[in-house]
């Protein structure tokens, strides 16, 4: 049902055909007409869901305000459409996908894949869409083309650690697009080979974005990274050529930025279907993956400690890579500063234990409300929490396949009086394996929590229908979807360079 593909850096004189790199055995994956899994069908739908509700709830944010606008600077008859707009207002695919994506970003509330690399798969969703609605496709070349998206990007995060090299995942990203978008027009494998290799390029940076000040950008990369692959895309279908071995050359990806890695990329078979989209993870919390147990464990634990005012300290002990990216292992006092920005604390682990735990619940705006984090009472208790790395979670997390690992932590709480309460929780409670497995209900349910400020219950019930038929849908269909907020007033972002006209 699948092959492992062997890749490693090579020298100039004897760098491989094309017919035997990475991007090009990508280019046949998207390329191959194979059947579509019902459920995993299902899955896309629900996705699709999942990334409109948070597209809604961040309607107002500043950096989706500012990506909405830069985009209605490129408006196009028969372009796609901006969430929370009008179903006529339309703009170029590109910057749809920009302004869609960023707000589907914003929260930090879709889903997450880990492997040797970690990964948010619908990030390609909006992109994906846009295109989709701009080149009048219907809805099963939609939902194949986010198969193919997630087949590529998970199989990227389980062959190459981008991460341990400092590079960030978005990396990922960009050939997973560009191989959906190559799926959905049905393009030749030698264009979207072209097309992967421009987009993996074009899509590399650093994790800064994700240490120290972590800022708006966070939100807006993904959709960025959409944008490039796009113009990839179009570029390749103009006959126009890419860097190429963009992952084997000797100043390839995997020479230059990992240190020379072989790794083994694993692709399904040419006649099976594109599953992988079953094994991402999705977000009942608006914050990191590797805070939704902590935020669970914290929430079973608020009864149990009572008074707060009692603890002397409490120390996570988890996984590396929650330590290092979210906990102490990063180095960053801005995990513990009340006056660090969201994008900051939604990567805390300490701040969301303790937010958590004091409150009883987890809320997607109220639990970030920088009036309730200031208060001396609640800083104290948050810079009392710290995590360390423990090699007993790191084997749970590390060994284990994509759906078996491990990705909470063990609380440890010494109060005053001498009492020491330790609890554990391996994984979220909405992951496959947790104690309440997500399904169609929750996010419809997750849906209308998120949307009801913004959308009028008939439009929701709208949306929902033609969402959850997504594979069925006629182009037209699939050109009119989307959500018009009618309850509110839209921020409107400060001008920038792309309104400037000459006089």
């Amino acid at each position: 049902m699948s092959v492992a593909l062997h890749i490693r850096p090579y020298p100039a004189e004897a760098r491989p055909a094309p017919e035997d790199q990475l991007a090009w055995k990508i280019a046949e994956l998207a390329a191959a007409d194979r059947p579509v899994d019902q459920a995993a069908a299902v899955m896309v739908a629900c996705r699709l869901v999942d990334n409109a509700a948070i597209a809604i709830a961040a309607l107002n944010r500043a950096p989706v305000a500012a990506a909405r606008a830069q985009a209605l600077c490129f408006r196009r008859n028969g372009g796609a459409r901006v969430i929370g707009l009008a179903p006529d207002v339309r703009v170029d695919c590109t910057w749809a996908a920009y302004a869609n994506s960023t707000a589907v970003r914003e929260l930090d509330f879709h889903d997450s894949f880990f492997a040797l690399d970690s990964s948010h798969p619908a990030d390609c969703i909006m992109t994906l869409l846009a295109v989709a609605q701009q080149a009048g496709l219907d809805g099963a070349a939609f939902v194949k083309g986010i198969l193919v998206a997630y087949e590529v990007q998970t199989a990227l995060v389980q062959g190459l650690p981008l991460q341990r090299h400092r590079i960030d995942h978005v990396a990922h990203l960009g050939p997973a697009v560009a191989a959906g978008i190559g799926a959905m027009l049905g393009l030749s494998v030698p264009v979207i080979y072209e097309a992967v290799n421009l987009a993996a390029h074009l899509s590399l940076g650093t994790r800064q974005i994700r240490k120290g000040r972590i800022s708006s950008w966070k939100a807006s990369a993904p959709g960025h990274i959409g944008k490039c692959a796009i113009e990839a895309v179009d570029r390749a279908m103009r006959g126009e050529t890419a860097p190429a071995p963009i992952y084997e050359g000797d100043y390839g990806i995997l020479s230059v930025l990992l240190g020379g890695y072989e790794a083994e990329v694993v692709l399904p078979d040419a006649d099976a279907p594109c599953l992988s989209i079953l094994q991402t993870l999705p977000k009942a919390h608006s914050a990191g993956y590797h805070g939704q147990a902590i935020i669970d464990l914290a929430l079973r634990l608020h009864q149990k400690v009572g008074d707060p005012a009692g603890i002397v300290s409490i120390t996570l002990h988890t996984k590396r890579m929650t330590h290092m990216v979210m906990g102490s292992g990063s180095g960053d006092p801005d995990k513990w500063d009340p006056k660090a920005s969201r994008e900051t604390l939604d990567h805390s682990a300490p701040f969301q234990f303790a937010r958590a735990l004091v409150d009883g619940w987890w809320h997607h705006d109220r639990s970030y409300d920088p009036g309730l984090i200031a208060e001396p009472a609640f800083v104290d208790l948050w810079r009392r929490v710290v995590t360390v790395e423990d090699e007993e979670w790191n084997r749970r997390f590390d060994a284990a396949a994509p759906l078996d690992k491990h990705h909470g932590a063990r609380a440890v709480i010494t109060f005053a009086d001498g009492r020491v309460l330790s609890e554990e929780l391996a994984v979220a409670d909405s992951h496959p394996r947790g104690a309440a497995p997500w399904g169609k209900a929750d996010y419809s349910r997750k849906f209308a929590d998120l949307t009801a400020l913004f959308v009028s219950p008939g439009e929701a019930a709208r949306f929902l229908d033609a969402a959850f038929r997504a594979n069925d849908l006629s182009a037209a269909d699939l050109s009119a979807l989307g959500l018009t907020a009618d309850l509110c007033a839209l921020v409107v972002a400060p001008r920038g360079l792309l309104d400037l006209t000459a006089k």
